[in-house]
């Protein structure tokens, strides 16, 4: 009877305005929900076919719920260098479990693999990435050589983000460069000191002082010698013979040994000696008293450009310094004072400028003066803070200045990323509907580009969603009408009998 089949398809209206009403109820509540994605009812006709065409048989309502997975959040800036959000398409992958590897010290993914837009990461106690609902985020690592990423498609082959534990390892000087004016005019035997801070294998700071001293005109216009000071340890003699490779014994046999046919080291020599080597008996000793060394000569042009450097200090061939270019003189530095292993031996390349140039030693009339001074080298580092660039890339600041990149943020897609299945802790599973995912490095193939320190909002409207309230409850409202309607025409009904 059509009175029944009102009465069911005021039901089933009940029915769906209930589920809306449950629909809108969790948008609301998910109002400030970093990265939420609302659901929204979406209803279709129930059709019952009728056996005549005079003849109307109700089927009713049905709903089934969609999500705009896919609908951009407005993004939001936070203060914190670990928040970050997606703009564009994909989402994080994050894992509900990571255990150590104990061989590489990285954090494997071991559990099941979500995909969320929720990017309010904060370092757990292992030092992992991990967001509000305590899912891990998932990246590239490094690999061995440090070069580049562990880019791959396999989201198991990803590593767990992690930033704890981080440090800069010491890094001894090995480069120093030096600009400065020597003044002209200054007295025979005058001298300029360039103080240079240096750091050995251990990340220990010590000065390396260099000195000019004005060479007599008579004797040598335009020159000075050069000699050199340290605060702690000395100088490596490299040519025990003093023939400064002149003689057939001195020549360098390209062994990477000092042999008695070899007195004077070589480049090949002086990296493996620094690598582990040592010098025969005879080749212990330092260059001059302690930590001081006469490294050799400058000569300038009358113009005042550098001309020439040499190891002819004092007009003699120095014993202590080998020469890696016309214009760059390398020490070797022992920072311990011991002289008898190479566990803290440092070679030290000191340049000095272009020759017949003015960007090094120059010697013009005017005031003795250092123009520029920089060297490579580094003390130990800790972690001080973490940023994430648009790329995904995770780079930590030392507390030393130095920078490091550790890991990779990914951003995975989907061909159909609405059919993705939601799961508690806003996350999303995979699904046979929405498709294989596929990693990718973010802003490239079609992904969403990262934005560090912001965060993805709620795509709740309140506005919206109160209006839809509105609407539901009078919707609810009019179908309970149906029911009471129903129920009076069939109390008439039965009275028909009376």
């Amino acid at each position: 009877m059509s009175i029944f089949g009102g009465l069911r398809s005021g039901v089933s209206g009940l029915f769906v305005q209930s589920q809306s009403m449950a629909m809108i109820s969790d948008n609301i509540a998910n109002v400030n929900t970093v990265g939420y994605k609302i659901n929204r009812p979406q209803f279709s006709t129930l059709v019952t076919t009728s056996g005549s065409e005079t003849l109307f048989s109700a089927g009713g309502v049905q709903s089934k719920v969609a999500r705009d997975i896919d609908q951009q959040g407005l993004l939001q800036a936070s203060t914190v260098a670990t928040d970050i959000a997606i703009s564009g398409d994909g989402f994080f992958a994050v894992t509900d479990q990571v255990t150590q590897n104990t061989t590489t010290g990285d954090f494997d993914p071991t559990g099941d693999i979500f995909y969320t837009r929720a990017g309010e990461f904060r370092p757990d106690k292992d030092g992992n990435l991990v967001n509000a609902a305590g899912f891990t985020l998932l990246g590239f690592a490094r690999n061995s050589a440090d070069t580049a990423f562990n880019t791959t498609n396999v989201l198991t082959a990803l590593d767990g983000v992690n930033v704890a534990s981080r440090s800069a390892t010491p890094q001894a000087t090995s480069q120093v460069s030096t600009s400065a004016n020597l003044q002209a005019s200054t007295a025979t035997a005058g001298t300029f000191d360039i103080a240079v801070q240096v750091f050995d294998r251990q990340g220990a700071q010590r000065t390396m002082t260099l000195t000019f001293t004005k060479v007599d005109p008579g004797t040598a216009a335009n020159t000075w010698d050069v000699s050199a000071t340290l605060s702690s340890g000395q100088f490596i003699n490299t040519d025990v013979s003093n023939d400064d490779g002149t003689t057939a014994s001195g020549v360098d046999d390209g062994t990477g040994a000092d042999t008695a046919d070899d007195s004077i080291l070589g480049s090949d020599e002086i990296a493996a000696f620094i690598a582990g080597g040592s010098y025969a008996a005879t080749a212990d000793t330092a260059i001059g008293a302690g930590g001081t060394a006469n490294l050799g000569r400058v000569t300038f042009n009358a113009d005042g450009t550098l001309a020439s450097v040499t190891d002819d200090h004092g007009g003699t061939a120095n014993s202590g310094v080998a020469l890696t270019g016309n214009n760059t003189m390398q020490v070797l530095v022992d920072y311990d004072g011991q002289n008898t292993t190479a566990a803290d031996a440092v070679a030290i390349d000191i340049n000095l400028g272009q020759i017949n140039g003015a960007d090094g030693l120059t010697q013009f009339e005017g005031t003795s003066v250092i123009n520029n001074l920089t060297q490579n080298g580094k003390q130990f580092g800790s972690l001080a803070s973490v940023s994430v660039n648009e790329e995904g890339v995770v780079t930590a600041l030392f507390d030393n200045g130095e920078q490091r990149q550790l890991f990779q943020v990914p951003v995975v897609t989907f061909n159909a990323p609405n059919a993705l299945r939601p799961q508690t802790g806003n996350v999303f599973s995979q699904t046979d509907d929405s498709g294989q995912p596929v990693v990718k490095v973010a802003g490239t193939g079609g992904a969403g580009a990262i934005s560090g320190s912001s965060l993805e909002q709620s795509t709740v409207d309140l506005a919206d969603e109160f209006t839809k309230l509105i609407v539901t409850q009078r919707a609810f409202s009019a179908n309970t009408r149906i029911i009471t309607t129903a129920d009076e025409m069939l109390d008439e009904l039965v009275r028909i009998k009376r």
